[in-house]
């Protein structure tokens, strides 16, 4: 996989892979909290762009690269400290994947959930 240099400066990683969802994870830090010390909306957005576009990778033979095309995001919650975001294809195409996930903290409460369209992107 190509490295995301964003997902590296916001401190993101990779923790687990199966065809179709991912698992990412990102420790909270200043660097990354909104004014109460809280995730920032941004971080969590990201995490969830990531992991479902890397979802949709997978489930697309041949497809080297994806664009977002269309991205929902429900905050529902304040967190901090260990965060993961996990990202599933709905459906997968030649043309577009459709998937969604959500960002969960180390007790497991739901912090965002998302839906996104992704377009893939092939050799030329």
């Amino acid at each position: 996989m190509q490295p995301i240099p964003f997902m590296e400066h916001c401190g993101i990683r990779f923790i687990e892979s199966s065809p179709g969802t991912i698992r990412l994870e990102a420790s909270t830090s200043p660097a990354v909290s909104n004014t109460r010390g809280k995730a920032h909306g941004g971080l969590l957005m990201t995490m969830l762009d990531i992991a479902l576009g890397c979802a949709a990778r997978d489930a697309v033979e041949g497809a080297i690269s994806f664009l977002t095309v269309d991205l929902h995001v429900a905050f529902l919650a304040a967190g901090e400290g260990e965060l993961v975001a996990e990202g599933r294809v709905l459906r997968a195409g030649r043309n577009l994947a459709f998937c969604e996930g959500e960002v969960r903290d180390s007790d497991g409460v739901m912090l965002a959930r998302a839906n996104g369209v992704f377009k893939p992107l092939f050799p030329r």
